[in-house]
């Protein structure tokens, strides 16, 4: 599958180390006097070390990778303590990434033989209480958090829609956003990104949210991922996203939202091909859009073969 990771330029790397103790998941070593990525399975890919190279040899690409496992990760970092384990944990929820925190407490609650501290108390200073990290509790988007690297505009949040604001650009309250997440275009997108667990998926077209004035109404409760199939490069990104989506993720539903053009229909022929690949099926949704706004169809598709075996 294609996910998130570091790439190093050994060019610009001095063998510093600056970037390894700054990667809770012990991904990174210095190897030959090169800072080296060590396990595929343990980049997380969220680029917290990036912003802690001073010679800026660290970036983050997309290329195939083994899924990242939170289980290895965690039953390795054991033996390196409580404060590794904390800042790790602390790690995976600044960015949001509930589902894998909830494995790696749940690996230690069933193995507190192979650590010596107390599970009950970190996971209680983790969370702020004493709740399940299951049912996390998550407000508006916090914006105004300091940036840990990578780019800012691709750091993902799950939020819930807040009530209606005034907007700065005018005296009358702005329409309430049904968004949930944060990034929203599917090239940025992270298929193990816990607000796409089990999500019902809304994949429209860039340009149907200007043309309909009533966009949010049909985002209430679905992930958002949004495309160009015209304009976009890197088609075959998205058929592995959706795929993984599909079968890693396990999204209820996919809403595709297309416009009444003809090159707007390589939405579809993305779905279509993700689920010929994937092992699993979903329902897919069809919904036409008119160039003034108006839904012209809104149909079930018929099911598609998968070709996996």
């Amino acid at each position: 599958m294609k996910r998130t990771m570091i790439n190093i330029d050994e060019a610009r790397c001095n063998g510093c180390g600056v970037c390894v103790p700054n990667c809770h998941e012990g991904a990174l070593q210095i190897i030959d006097g090169k800072a080296r990525l060590i396990s595929d399975l343990m980049c997380d890919g969220l680029g917290a070390c990036i912003g802690h190279c001073p010679k800026g040899a660290i970036e983050l690409e997309e290329r195939e990778a083994v899924p990242y496992d939170e289980v290895s990760v965690i039953s390795q970092m054991a033996p390196k303590g409580r404060n590794t384990i904390k800042a790790h944990l602390i790690h995976m929820k600044e960015h949001k990434e509930f589902g894998f925190m909830k494995q790696g407490i749940k690996w230690l609650r069933e193995n507190t033989d192979k650590v010596d501290f107390d599970v009950e108390a970190l996971a209680s200073e983790i969370h702020g209480d004493n709740k399940d990290v299951s049912a996390p509790k998550v407000n508006a988007p916090e914006l105004k958090v300091a940036h840990q690297g990578g780019c800012p505009g691709s750091r993902e949040m799950s939020f819930k829609p807040t009530a209606e604001t005034p907007s700065p650009h005018s005296a009358q309250p702005a329409a309430s956003s049904a968004l949930q997440q944060w990034p929203v275009q599917l090239h940025l997108l992270n298929p193990n990104a816990e607000y796409l667990q089990n999500a019902d998926l809304l994949l429209a077209a860039d340009c149907t949210a200007f043309s309909m004035g009533n966009f949010h109404s049909y985002l209430q409760g679905k992930a958002l991922a949004i495309a160009c199939p015209k304009l976009d490069h890197g088609k075959e990104v998205y058929v592995e996203k959706l795929k993984a989506m599909i079968e890693q993720a396990k999204v209820n539903t996919i809403t595709i939202m297309m416009m009444e053009v003809p090159c707007c229909g390589g939405l579809v022929s993305l779905v279509q091909t993700a689920l010929k690949m994937a092992n699993r099926y979903v329902p897919v949704k069809v919904m036409v859009v008119g160039i003034k706004g108006d839904v012209l169809s809104e149909e079930w598709a018929p099911p598609v073969q998968s070709s996996a075996v």
